[in-house]
């Protein structure tokens, strides 16, 4: 099993039914073609100062778990995923780190 996880983080503030949705899109075209098990969406929980840290600040948090690479290889070719990316980053840019990592105990 392979967990990728993306942390999304978006240039501006987002109202909230802008972010849900977003997190919807996400979901919907990673469970859509069934290359996924399961995909876990999670707000960032601000703490005070973080803002001054030098460093990329979560807007979001995606955790898919795949099978194997095989999977997740297939899982970044879905059909959709490119026009919900494009979708999101021309109304809404967003910077996305992401960690390919075996389940965390």
């Amino acid at each position: 099993m392979i967990n990728p996880t993306m942390i999304v983080s978006f240039d501006q503030p987002l109202p909230d039914i802008e972010l849900d949705q977003f997190l919807t899109d996400i979901e919907r075209v990673m469970l859509d073609p069934g290359l996924v098990q399961s995909v876990a969406t999670r707000r960032h929980i601000p703490v005070p100062g973080e803002e001054a840290i030098p460093a990329l600040i979560a807007t979001a948090i995606v955790q898919v778990a795949v099978a194997d690479i095989d999977a997740l290889a297939k899982a970044f070719t879905a059909p959709g995923m490119h026009e919900v990316i494009g979708h999101w980053q021309s109304r809404h840019p967003y910077k996305v780190a992401w960690a390919n990592h075996e389940v965390l105990a």
